[in-house]
């Protein structure tokens, strides 16, 4: 059950997010957008309550409510960012707004990655606190090495995504060459 409930949220995120920014944008009516916008972070908070309750209720903790923590995480940590870049961009493609500026080149991208990391640490603290929370919630009483298996999982995903965003800052992403200088530089 918790599996179907991770999928039906991340689904739900989409389709509130379709769904919003079609009324926003296509609509005409970005009250009623941001409204259901706004619904986006109670689905996180019913996956939280149903995980909660499974394991209240005896279920065994396994991977699932490892998984479930981890979204809930990511969702903290980037459900925000994610709404706000879709937003921007449909309102250039859909409403005729300013292009989003992207993440840059060199120093700037380095910046924006390490950016990204900070918020791969906050969705991984707030995993491993769910995750805590949950070993303690259960106790002595259960085998809790899933749980503790998805914590060091988490540790991994910030250490692996500090290594992308050392990448950037060590080797920094240069900006393309314009197709004139290119083709100028070919013929001399």
């Amino acid at each position: 059950m918790i599996v179907t409930l991770i999928i039906a949220c991340e689904v739900g995120f989409w389709v509130l997010l379709v769904a919003g920014l079609a009324l926003r944008y296509l609509a005409r009516m970005p009250r009623l957008g941001a409204a259901v916008l706004l619904c986006e972070p109670l689905m996180e908070l019913v996956l939280l309550v149903v995980t909660t309750l499974d394991l209240k209720n005896g279920a065994e903790p396994d991977w699932k409510h490892g998984l479930a923590a981890l979204y809930i995480g990511y969702t903290v940590a980037y459900g925000h960012y994610t709404v706000k870049w879709l937003d921007g961009h449909a309102g250039y493609r859909l409403a005729g707004g300013p292009k989003p500026p992207g993440a840059g080149y060199g120093k700037a991208r380095a910046v924006h990655e390490w950016k990204l990391w900070i918020r791969t640490v906050v969705g991984a603290a707030v995993a491993l606190g769910l995750l805590q929370a949950a070993i303690w919630y259960v106790g002595e009483a259960g085998d809790v090495s899933s749980l503790k298996a998805w914590q060091y999982g988490a540790l991994r995903a910030v250490g692996i995504h500090a290594l992308i965003a050392a990448t950037y800052t060590i080797w920094p992403k240069k900006a393309p060459v314009p197709q004139s200088l290119q083709c100028s530089g070919q013929s001399n």
